[in-house]
């Protein structure tokens, strides 16, 4: 006989598990252009306003960050 309700289960709580949810890709792939301080700032202010258009000071950090790095590799 079949069990009622979900068919999925919590995910372990190991610290490998951790460690594997606390490592995004792209986060990682920013971490690399030198950016994600700034990138981080939007992520917080896009959490607290949720309204980029209230968040333009770190929209424009973060975007002036890229075009920087951008042009540094060309």
């Amino acid at each position: 006989m079949a069990r009622p309700g979900h068919a999925w289960s919590r995910p372990s709580s190991s610290k490998e598990d951790r460690d594997e949810e606390a490592e995004d890709p792209l986060d990682a792939m920013i971490s690399r252009t030198g950016c994600l301080a700034q990138h981080r700032e939007l992520q917080e202010c896009m959490a607290e306003r949720q309204d980029w258009r209230h968040c333009q000071p770190q929209v424009r950090a973060f975007g002036e960050c890229m075009a920087r790095r951008q042009r540094a590799e060309e």
